[in-house]
């Protein structure tokens, strides 16, 4: 199970590159978003998530850590905005330059 949740995590992380290094911005977009994935899955992976395990509150002798859990939510939240800015931005490009190429200058 380890190794198909790394090889899940590298897929996404490469992807996610591969979309960052494109010279149009949609995809630019897309791949923020799925690193964005790939470090939130990170993070669950780091905090040994366990099912049925009760919350901090009471008395248990094990309980679940709730510090992956609020850093991912944080995360999907900030991801969401940056995400919302960046497609806002990516159309007002759009509609100024005419072109969705990156560097603005694209092939008119």
């Amino acid at each position: 199970m380890e190794l198909l949740f790394a090889l899940t995590l590298g897929l996404l992380t490469a992807c996610g590159v591969y979309l960052l290094l494109r010279a149009r911005t949609f995809p630019v977009v897309v791949g923020l978003t799925l690193i964005g994935y790939a470090v939130n899955l990170f993070l669950f992976a780091m905090g040994r998530l366990s099912t049925g395990m009760p919350a901090v509150i009471g008395r248990a002798e094990n309980y679940a850590d709730p510090l992956p859990q609020a850093l991912v939510l944080t995360a999907i939240v900030i991801g969401f905005a940056m995400t919302a800015f960046a497609l806002v931005l990516a159309l007002r490009a759009q509609g100024e330059l005419d072109s969705d190429h990156v560097d603005g200058k694209g092939d008119r």
